[in-house]
């Protein structure tokens, strides 16, 4: 989320006088392990309203470590791949993945190659069906930060074979996809998949981190039963 989005800032205003932010309306949690991992452009500091407001409702919360979004992403999933086998290793449960945006994706894939360490995937606005599926000033970004990539690391972020390959598999976990239809950064129609069940809410893309709406349905998602061993 920028912090200079007017309309993430609606709704951050609107979730601060939700009875949600409270933790009304939710199940209590269970103390379970949740990863949140940050979209394009974004780093944790992002999620730190969500991070805290999950803490309060009664789980256990991580953040993933992304200073900045823009690496490669099998560099990034190497990392998360790390990660996850830490906090499982420490909390004793399978891990619980949000991601926001493009950190939707990193989840999706990570869940593909590490299923035995996940409990489900959630995603908030990502392109699961078609991540080149932008606005224009986002496929500018995608194109100075793939630059970038090939000048650090000598590799392209538009030719991620096997993270492409992976993330148009159908998923192992359970997995949702939360969306907006006025998403002003991906094409909302790229967050839906006949394999993945999809609920959309009302608000913006960077809002989407703030949104009471989907405070709401992710405190009835994280709450799931958890899926047999």
């Amino acid at each position: 989320m920028r912090l200079w989005d007017p309309l993430a800032i609606r709704e951050l205003s609107a979730l601060l006088r939700d009875p949600v932010f409270r933790g009304r309306g939710v199940p209590h949690g269970d103390g379970r392990p949740v990863l949140l991992i940050p979209g394009f452009l974004a780093g944790d500091w992002t999620l730190r309203v969500m991070d805290g407001w999950l803490r309060r409702v009664g789980y256990q919360t991580f953040l993933s470590g992304i200073l900045l979004n823009i690496q490669h992403s099998e560099r990034l999933i190497s990392d998360l791949r790390r990660k996850v086998a830490e906090l499982e290793k420490e909390t004793g449960s399978r891990i619980t993945l949000v991601g926001h945006s493009r950190g939707g994706l990193l989840a999706k894939v990570l869940a593909q190659r590490r299923p035995q360490h996940i409990e489900q995937v959630i995603t908030l606005g990502s392109p699961l069906a078609d991540w080149t599926d932008l606005a224009a000033v986002t496929h500018h970004a995608v194109g100075v930060v793939t630059t970038a990539n090939e000048l650090v690391y000598g590799r392209r972020l538009n030719s991620e074979g096997r993270f492409t390959y992976d993330l148009k598999l159908a998923p192992i976990v359970p997995t949702t996809s939360i969306y907006t239809k006025t998403d002003d950064v991906v094409n909302f129609r790229s967050c839906l998949r006949p394999d993945i069940p999809a609920l959309q809410v009302w608000g913006s893309h960077n809002g989407l981190v703030v949104n009471p709406e989907v405070f709401r349905l992710l405190g009835r998602l994280v709450a799931r039963p958890r899926r047999a061993a």
